[in-house]
């Protein structure tokens, strides 16, 4: 193993100890908390990462190193580890006399072999997970990510072989479109993550179809990410029949203690998947649903896949026509409404009416606002358009002169 930078080097010790200045103008060390943006939580699960990567063992000087910090912190961060998250630790002396931390094999986990793609296109996921910060879900995926960046930061082969910096991981990346922030939910995310991985129930208050607030017993057997939104699913014990709980209205959640629930056998997460519909299960008779889009949008149209059971066929003007059965169609109109002038429902005539009713209300309003004299919003008033002036005419050339 190559040798360590020493820990009083300037270059080197960032986060490792704090410094202030004498009376006399001397620079002396001052004890406390060594700085740096990762918890207590974070660096030992970090310490017990390094401990997977090297096999052998790391010192405690080597351990401080690499965590940025002292080696007292070090040997704090060894006994947190060993007390905290139970994890047997084996001292080990080397060659040189230097006792090294090390886990015995037969813990160690199992090694998954990953390529330097593989790390990218994970990677590339991780702004999906972003609005989860704060929450200890977004910290174990932070630190898986950590282990992936540095095996993607390895030097490349091929036609990048032995470069180094490209930053693939910046250049290739999800782009959330409308994130949310889940920062002031991390508890609740926490608890309904425990409940569906551990299969606990989760009491909770979820405000009803008239907005009321109540107690919900639930068995939560799903999380979902959808719509740039978060998303519970599971069984409401008093109901007594799944329900999709979004994460923005659920406060107070408590899981059960010493209690568990079985998930049913003939649950699966895709029959509530109603692509860009919704998520929803119904035993009602699905409603055929009949949509042509203009030629301008039809190719945008025909490379998504909105529902599972869309049909798309051309239209003699070079439109697109969408055929889907939903046994939900609450949320088609929204979608219509966004292509504009761009879409036409044909069938049911239940959704034609309703988007016509729609843009026939917008149009109303539109026009109110046209009118000289009404508000336009809060403060502001539409003024009548200035008359215009009339078109100077130039008087005829006299004779004998051009214009």
């Amino acid at each position: 193993m190559t040798a360590l930078p020493s820990l009083a080097s300037d270059g080197n010790t960032r986060g490792v100890d704090r410094e202030k200045e004498s009376p006399r103008g001397e620079s002396v060390r001052r004890p406390g908390r060594p700085r740096g943006k990762l918890t207590q939580v974070q660096k030992v699960s970090r310490l017990q990462q390094l401990l997977i990567q090297f096999p052998k063992g790391l010192a405690t000087a080597e351990i401080a190193w690499h965590l940025r910090v002292d080696p007292r912190s070090a040997r704090r961060y060894v006994e947190a580890l060993k007390s905290e998250l139970r994890v047997e630790l084996e001292p080990v002396v080397d060659a040189s006399g230097t006792r090294r931390w090390r886990i015995p094999d037969v813990d160690v986990p199992r090694r998954v072999a990953i390529r330097r793609t593989q790390a990218y296109a994970l990677l590339a996921a991780r702004p999906l997970f972003a609005a989860m910060q704060g929450s200890t879900v977004y910290e174990e995926i932070a630190l898986a990510a950590e282990s992936l960046l540095g095996l993607a930061r390895r030097p490349g082969r091929g036609p990048n072989a032995g470069l180094l910096g490209t930053a693939l991981e910046e250049r290739f990346r999800y782009v959330a479109f409308a994130p949310k922030d889940f920062a002031s939910r991390a508890e609740e995310l926490d608890n309904l993550f425990q409940g569906v991985a551990d299969l606990r129930p989760v009491s909770l208050i979820y405000p009803d179809a008239a907005g009321t607030l109540e107690r919900v017993e639930l068995h939560p057997y799903a999380l979902l990410l959808y719509k740039e939104s978060l998303y519970v699913l599971g069984y409401d014990a008093s109901r007594r029949k799944v329900r999709t709980l979004e994460l923005d209205f659920v406060r107070d959640t408590q899981l059960g203690e010493g209690a568990h629930f079985e998930l049913p056998a003939d649950f699966h997460v895709g029959d509530y998947l109603q692509g860009q519909f919704g998520l929803w299960k119904t035993e009602r008779e699905p409603t055929r649903v009949v949509i042509d889009f203009d030629a301008r949008v039809a190719a945008q149209v025909a490379a998504r896949r909105f529902h599972p059971s869309q049909h798309v066929s051309p239209l003699p003007d070079g439109g697109l026509r969408l055929t889907m059965d939903l046994g939900d169609t609450s949320e088609v109109a929204a979608w219509v409404l966004g292509f504009g002038p761009l879409a036409l429902v044909r069938e049911p005539t239940t959704l034609r009416a309703e988007v016509a009713r729609t843009l026939a209300e917008a149009l109303d309003r539109y026009r109110e606002t046209q009118a000289v004299g009404k508000s336009d919003g809060p403060g502001e008033v539409t003024k009548p358009a200035p008359a215009k002036r009339p078109r100077r005419v130039n008087p005829a050339p006299k004779r004998g002169t051009y214009p």
